[in-house]
Parts: C-alpha cells; structure tokens; sequence
C-alpha cells in the first residue's frame, strides 16, 4: 500500500512532509518534560497536572472541561481555579479548542501511532458510532455529575490516566492506552478522537470563535490524490473549503479541526496552509466546481 505523502516527499522532502507533525510531537513531550522535571529533578516549574497546575507559583492553569464537571456536581471551586480556567479558555477561544487534542492531549500520540499502523498493515475493519456520539457522551457526564454530586469522568478519563500514569508510572495506565491504541488501530478507524472522546467533544464547542484556521488557498491547484483525507484525523471538515463552488470560503471552519497541520505537510500542491478565519478569498484565482468527495 502506498502510504499517504508519498508524492510530498518527493516534491517537498521529508522534513516539510512532516513539519507540523514534528512541532505537534515537540509540543507534546514539552508539556510531558515541564511535568516530569519536578518530580525526577526536584525542578518545580510547573506544579499539578494537565487538569490543574501552577507555572513558576505564578500562572494557574485550570482544565475548564473539568471545572464544568465540578459546577455540574455542585461543588464551587477555588477562586484559582476559576482563574486558571477562564485564562485556558480565553487561549482555545482564539486559537481553536481542538488545538488540545492535537498539540497537548498524550492520547494523540497513542491515536496518531494506531493510525498510522493500521495505514501501514492495511487494516480495514471499521466498527463505528456516530461522531454525534461523542457529544452525547458529554452531555452524559454533565448529568450524572449533576445527580452524584461527583466528577466520575475523572474516574476513567484516559487523558488523565496516561498523564498520571507516565509521570508517576501507574502501571494501569498502560492498559488504558493499550486499550485505546487497539481500539482505533484494529476496531474503528479514528474511533476515540473522532467518535467518542467528551473532551475533543467539549473543546470543540470552543472554536466557533478561534482565530487561526487552516486555508485552502491553493484549491483549484488539487490533484484529487486524497491524501488529505486519508492523513486528517477529522476528514469531513475538509470537503467544504476544498471543494466548495467558485466564491465559497476556502477556510475549513469547522470547530472540529484540530489544526493538526497534517494537511498542510502531506500535500504536494501547497493548497494548505495556517492563516485566520478573516482571510478573505482570493476574487483572482478560479475554483473548478468538482465532483463531492466522500
């Protein structure tokens, strides 16, 4: 099977076929080393976790998808805490909640390797919900907050069972991310992150407003090779800016892209790149009206 990016490596080279990849892994293990240092070298730049932490006993960082929970449950939290959250939200309001999952989360990594895995052994199984269903699941965890008085998410969230477990070694949260990696590698194409995960379901609902987007702003340049499809963790926000009629926007605005960039280095025409949800479409260039894409 030829993998996605064959063509991008010959036109590009093989480091700006994977340039935003390389950056999305730099970020991720940055955020993994800051929580580490304290712990292993007694360097305590940030304090806490992913759901709650203190940078340089300065800046409080609040997950606000688990702040929601404990208002859900009843219980009112620190003043810190609300700080720290409407500062991360006031952050994903302008670059995109998704950003989370692609830049921060360590499950993407876990997610990103099964996909790949499953591209390179050709798997095709491909059991799945919904993506409603992530949605659903979120408005679940709301409720039986609200009726248990507890944050039971937290109990099982895998996101913040593998960050705990990698810091202080939890053995169980190997078998979280086993879990997860066998379910989306062999079971469902894109499953966790694309059909089930509450967390991408709540950050999504706050990039109605985000800035940055990814443009199609070479469209009428597409070779149809697909390879933006194959590699795009969420590959019908696609569609609408790539293939849209002669005047419609090329900026993907769904608040379900997670400005991976994976478009961007997998194309060999350029047609993508980062700019702002307020790019105006260029009047000179002539978009051909092409067949719908599934």
């Amino acid at each position: 099977m030829v993998m996605p990016g064959a063509d991008a490596l010959i036109e590009k080279g093989w480091f700006k076929t994977n340039q935003w990849l390389l950056l999305r892994r730099l970020s991720q293990l940055s955020v993994f080393a800051l929580f580490m240092i304290g712990p292993l070298m007694g360097l305590w730049f940030v304090k806490g976790n992913l759901a709650s932490s203190l940078t340089l006993e300065v800046l409080p960082l609040t997950d606000p998808f688990i702040l929601l929970q404990t208002f859900f449950a009843g219980h009112i939290p620190e003043t810190t805490a609300i700080i720290g959250a409407v500062i991360v939200t006031l952050f994903y309001l302008l670059v995109g909640g998704r950003v989370y999952c692609s830049w921060v989360c360590p499950v993407n990594i876990i997610t990103d390797m099964a996909g790949w895995l499953r591209m390179k052994l050709d798997i095709k199984t491909n059991i799945h919900s919904d993506r409603a269903t992530r949605y659903w699941l979120l408005t679940t965890i709301m409720l039986v907050a609200a009726i248990t008085g507890i944050t039971v998410w937290e109990l099982v969230n895998p996101v913040s069972i593998v960050q705990r477990g990698l810091v202080f070694g939890i053995t169980s949260a190997f078998y979280v991310a086993l879990v997860i990696f066998i379910y989306d590698m062999i079971i469902s194409k894109r499953g966790w992150c694309g059909h089930l995960c509450p967390m991408g379901a709540f950050y999504s609902l706050l990039t109605f407003t985000s800035v940055l987007r990814i443009n199609a702003h070479k469209r009428e340049h597409c070779n149809d090779c697909m390879d933006c499809y194959a590699i795009c963790p969420e590959p019908q926000v696609i569609k609408p800016a790539l293939k849209g009629q002669e005047n419609s926007s090329p900026v993907i605005d769904s608040p379900n892209c997670t400005n991976c960039g994976r478009c961007i280095d997998i194309c060999s025409k350029d047609v993508f790149r980062f700019s702002t949800r307020f790019t105006k479409l260029n009047t000179i260039s002539t978009v051909t009206k092409r067949e719908a894409m599934p």
